[in-house]
């Protein structure tokens, strides 16, 4: 039986829209768990929002990844799982790109340990991350054809 979603507006999704209301296109609790969803052009200013309000102050970024949603459009989430020690809270914040030419602002200059995370899912899904200080492959070989993490990557073989 799946379990339902909360409907109650979070204390971090209410600071997030009392600061921009146009910011935050989803929220939704699942488990306990938040999940912030804000278009892709707002979410640098969203991130570094999140990092330096002293109410927030989601000082640690986790973990970065995607999804790929083919054959949907947008194609491609991005997520970032941060902690706020200070408050003892974590946030799932999400945006979403297309399929061709996905694009999304780096959050390097905000939390540093970005860089590496950001890497990789250029690496494997071909998500261009604007403003990254080296956007090169982490894991693959240089000279590798694709990205293995996309749904249309062939599972057999391989470009090689």
């Amino acid at each position: 039986m799946a379990e339902a979603v909360e409907t109650q507006v979070h204390p971090v999704a209410a600071r997030l829209a009392a600061w921009d209301p146009g910011v935050v296109s989803g929220a939704e609790t699942f488990r306990g768990e938040l999940t912030i969803t804000v278009p892709r052009e707002q979410l640098h200013r969203v991130a570094d929002f999140l990092r330096h309000d002293p109410e927030l102050q989601f000082d640690f970024l986790s973990d970065l990844t995607a999804t790929d949603h083919f054959p949907l459009e947008p194609r491609f989430a991005v997520v970032y799982h941060m902690l706020s020690l200070p408050q003892r809270q974590t946030l799932r914040l999400r945006t979403w790109t297309p399929g061709t030419n996905p694009v999304v602002a780096s959050v390097t200059n905000v939390w540093p340990t970005a860089n590496w995370h950001e890497r990789e899912v250029f690496d494997l899904f071909g998500i261009r991350f604007e403003g990254h200080p080296d956007l090169t492959r982490i894991l693959l070989p240089l000279d590798w054809e694709g990205h293995p993490l996309r749904k249309d990557f062939p599972t057999t073989g391989g470009p090689r």
